[in-house]
């Protein structure tokens, strides 16, 4: 395998593009199957996750404010204002979109993450905007391309549910950080992205070293439950890689 990391598709300096209706889901990488739940505004999922923020408001819209203005005044994120506030991708991030289960395996390796927030059965890493596009290229240069992986990614013209920025559990399924954004920095810096491109002088974490692992923590899930008969999300035609 070379050495080299391939070359960007986009920059995320380009600007936004216009969003893709009301609600788009993941926009790049595998197939994440309907079945195992989504990060993106889409469904059931999350519907109340800012149902307390701080228990001096009531009202939904009197939450959503409060929830609306964390994310707009407090780390410069785009929403979209009104009850569930959602976050809107391909702006300030994108979002690789993969199983609770391989992200929480991943969470536990030596691998710099910027935030991340779970949704259900679904786990949310914030990279850099632009590395959705940059997804499928690098699957494939590091050799995961022919190989499904419910591993994808939210991009521009994307939205996922806001959690509440005070954390907590909230209702079953809602949107929660496990790893929050921080509003004393800079939220672009340090959101991973492939070095040199989006990232502020190697201070950013690796975006190939976290797609790398994400993918690997994603086929091992599927092997798993392929070995004990448990239903494998993904086409039936894709392959798996024992090894």
């Amino acid at each position: 395998m070379a050495a080299t990391v391939p070359p960007p598709r986009s920059s995320p300096d380009a600007g936004p593009h216009p969003a893709a209706g009301p609600v788009a889901g993941p926009v790049a990488g595998t197939d994440a199957g309907a079945a195992s739940g989504s990060i993106t505004a889409s469904g059931s999922v999350a519907e109340s996750e800012s149902e307390s923020v701080a228990g001096a408001v009531s009202g939904p819209d009197a939450v959503a404010r409060r929830v609306v203005r964390w994310y707009e005044d407090e780390l410069g994120w785009a929403t979209e204002g009104h009850a569930p506030v959602r976050l809107l991708t391909g702006l300030s991030f994108d979002v690789l979109d993969l199983p609770a289960e391989a992200g929480h395996a991943l969470l536990r390796r030596p691998v710099r993450t910027g935030p991340v927030l779970l949704a259900g059965g679904r786990m949310g890493l914030l990279v850099a905007a632009g590395g959705a596009d940059e997804l499928p290229g690098l699957l494939d240069w590091l050799e995961w391309g022919p190989i499904d992986l419910d591993l994808t990614a939210v991009g521009a013209g994307g939205r996922i549910t806001a959690p509440s920025p005070r954390g907590g559990a909230g209702s079953p399924g809602a949107a929660v950080w496990l790893r929050p954004p921080d509003p004393m920095r800079v939220p672009g810096p340090a959101l991973p992205a492939v070095a040199g491109f989006g990232s502020s002088g190697g201070d950013a974490p690796d975006l190939v070293r976290l797609v790398d692992a994400a993918a690997a923590e994603c086929h091992r899930v599927r092997l798993s439950h392929a070995r004990a008969g448990l239903p494998v999300v993904g086409p039936a035609d894709q392959p798996l890689a024992f090894s």
